[in-house]
């Protein structure tokens, strides 16, 4: 009983971790090279960086929840990975916060650069999310 358990949760965890990696893999990569295709390079950037904003809590929840099923798989490495990811999508999330209020005179912000390394930041992660999925297979 406990292994078909075990068993069920690891399965369940490689799809939620697949999932994220799919997601994150549209919303880092496919979607920015159309934007950048058919719109114009301002709105673009807006809208790359409004979808990775969007688009990061939805998979930093897949991976949360990819790596509680691996803990309960006792697939213990992959699911230390998995919480590591989620975080990193998590923390993308924050990197693209809406401004609020004015910038101090003088001071500029640079939203390219945010826009840049945040799909760093999502590219990253999901290796750490392709790297949770790989342990899990062989449950470790």
């Amino acid at each position: 009983m406990l292994d078909q358990l075990q068993s069920l949760s690891n399965s369940a965890g490689l799809i939620a971790c697949a999932a994220a990696i799919g997601a994150s893999w549209v919303a880092s990569i496919a979607s920015p090279n159309c934007s950048f295709d058919k719109l114009t390079g301002a709105r673009a950037d807006t809208h790359v960086r409004e979808l990775l904003y969007r688009t990061s809590t939805p998979i930093a929840g897949l991976m949360l929840a990819s790596g509680a099923l691996f803990v309960l798989a006792t697939s213990w490495v992959a699911g230390a990975v998995a919480l590591l990811s989620a975080f990193g999508f998590f923390a993308t999330r924050m990197m693209l916060a809406p401004k609020t209020g004015k910038n101090p005179k003088g001071v500029r912000t640079q939203r390219k650069d945010q826009r840049g390394y945040s799909v760093m930041l999502s590219l990253i992660f999901t290796l750490a999310a392709v790297i949770a999925a790989v342990l899990g297979v062989f449950r470790v």
